[in-house]
C-alpha cells in the first residue's frame, strides 16, 4: 500500500518537508520513494503542490498522513469519501489530579496577632 506523507529535509533547527508518495512499511528517512509530489516550509507556511499527481495519487488508493491530508484540503485537492479529516483537536491530558485548577482550596489561616513591637527610644547624647 502506498502512503503520502512528509519527509524531513534541511539543517538542524530549520526543517523543511517534502510530501513523497512512499511505500507505507519503509519508513520516511529511508529515501526510496515513489515519486515526489511537492514540498512544504512550515516556517513560512510555503506550499508547492503538484496537485494533478496528489490527486491521481490519492484517487488510486494511497492513503495521505494526517497532516498532509489537511494540506492537501487547504491546496484544494478531491479527497475521496475514505480519507479520514480529523477535525477534532483533542490532546489527552496527562496527570490531571496535578493541574492547579483540580487541587482542593486551601484554608489560609491568618497569622495570630502579634504583640506590638516597641520602638526602642533613641536618646540624643549631646557631644562633650
Amino acid at each position: 500500500m502506498l502512503a503520502i506523507r512528509f519527509q524531513r529535509v534541511g539543517r538542524k533547527g530549520h526543517a523543511e518537508f517534502r510530501v513523497v508518495v512512499q511505500e507505507s512499511r519503509r519508513s520516511p528517512s529511508s529515501g526510496r520513494i515513489v515519486t515526489q509530489i511537492g514540498h512544504y516550509n512550515p516556517h513560512t507556511k510555503a506550499t508547492v503542490l503538484d496537485k494533478e499527481k496528489a490527486a491521481f495519487y490519492v484517487g488510486n488508493g494511497a492513503q495521505p498522513s494526517p497532516r498532509v491530508t489537511v494540506l492537501l484540503q487547504k491546496e484544494g485537492v478531491k479527497l475521496p469519501d475514505w480519507v479520514k479529516v480529523d477535525t477534532n483537536k483533542t490532546h489527552a491530558i496527562k496527570n490531571v489530579d496535578k493541574l492547579r485548577r483540580n487541587k482542593p482550596v486551601e484554608i489560609v489561616e491568618e497569622p495570630a496577632a502579634e504583640a506590638p513591637v516597641v520602638e526602642a527610644e533613641v536618646s540624643e547624647e549631646q557631644p562633650a
